[in-house]
């Protein structure tokens, strides 16, 4: 009787493949920081405080001193000539400036997305430049450009016409540290849009004006309003570059933050109560603006 062997076939064991252990490698599990009861209150109550510290106290203690006195002293204020002459100039600059800003918002915005030329990035870093250093070089050098030893003022003033120290000072001032803020708006969404609709409806025979009226206006226009809205914003309340080339002449020169300024240095309650009531009428309208923007932010994203 043949002895069983220990040995297995060849063939067969040749046909089985061995078999490996596989080891998964699974990473910790770690709690995030926001799982942590006592840490999620922390933040929120840091939060709070650092908002309420910064914003809320501030503007609950300029609306209580605005009406310390009831609002006789306030409606006296908003009524007095200096302060509606103030209120009027400040207006009529930041709708020229607004304005002026759209239209080169616009322009330059499908310059730097629409097109490739030598200087492009400089162009695109020099926008930023208003509102990266301190409103008061700006008015410094416009000064230095449009003042009387100026090479642009000496020109100007040669054919009658003053800039700084005038309303026209006011508004470049005004111009420039509001300069970038359409173009960041408009910008990105230029770039997300791409040229596709623009490029088919260029091949169906529609002009430069068709295009812009019927596509790039309605992609834009939700970033166009929510730029349009801080430009105005970042306009009436400017105070450092327009503090430089005004001459702050109440009814002349003086714009509603130059009159919270002149106001607050003066002595005396009434000149206290001109100001704080100015001062909340600046801030009032800040709310008005919080409230457009926050409204405006979600259809700009749609």
């Amino acid at each position: 009787m043949a002895e069983a062997t220990d040995v297995a076939d060849p063939a067969v064991a040749g046909s089985r493949a061995p078999e490996r252990a596989v080891t998964v490698h699974r990473p910790p599990r770690h709690r995030g920081l926001g799982s942590a009861p006592g840490v999620r209150w922390t933040l929120r109550i840091v939060a709070i405080g650092y908002v309420a510290a910064l914003v809320a106290a501030p503007v609950v203690t300029v609306t209580r001193q605005t009406f310390a006195n009831g609002l006789s002293p306030v409606l006296e204020v908003l009524s007095s000539p200096d302060f509606v002459a103030a209120a009027r100039l400040s207006a009529v600059v930041a709708l020229i400036a607004v304005g002026v800003n759209t239209v080169f918002g616009i322009g330059v915005s499908l310059l730097l997305v629409r097109y490739r030329f030598p200087g492009r990035r400089l162009l695109d870093a020099a926008i930023d430049l208003p509102v990266s250093i301190s409103p008061v070089v700006v008015g410094i050098a416009l000064i230095l450009v449009y003042g009387r030893s100026g090479w642009a003022g000496r020109w100007l003033e040669a054919h009658g016409v003053q800039v700084v120290f005038a309303t026209p000072g006011i508004v470049l001032a005004t111009v420039a540290v509001a300069l970038p803020l359409v173009v960041r708006e408009v910008v990105p969404v230029l770039e997300e849009a791409g040229l596709d609709q623009e490029q088919a409806a260029q091949s169906l025979g529609a002009s430069a004006v068709q295009r812009f009226r019927r596509i790039t206006l309605p992609t834009v226009k939700w970033a166009l309003a929510y730029g349009v809205v801080l430009s105005l914003a970042r306009s009436l309340g400017e105070f450092g570059a327009v503090r430089v080339v005004s001459s702050s002449v109440p009814g002349e020169s003086q714009t509603v933050t130059l009159f919270v300024n002149d106001a607050y240095q003066e002595f005396g309650p009434a000149a206290q109560q001109a100001a704080i009531t100015a001062a909340f009428t600046l801030m009032l309208v800040a709310v008005v603006f919080i409230v457009l923007i926050a409204w405006l932010r979600p259809k700009e994203n749609q």
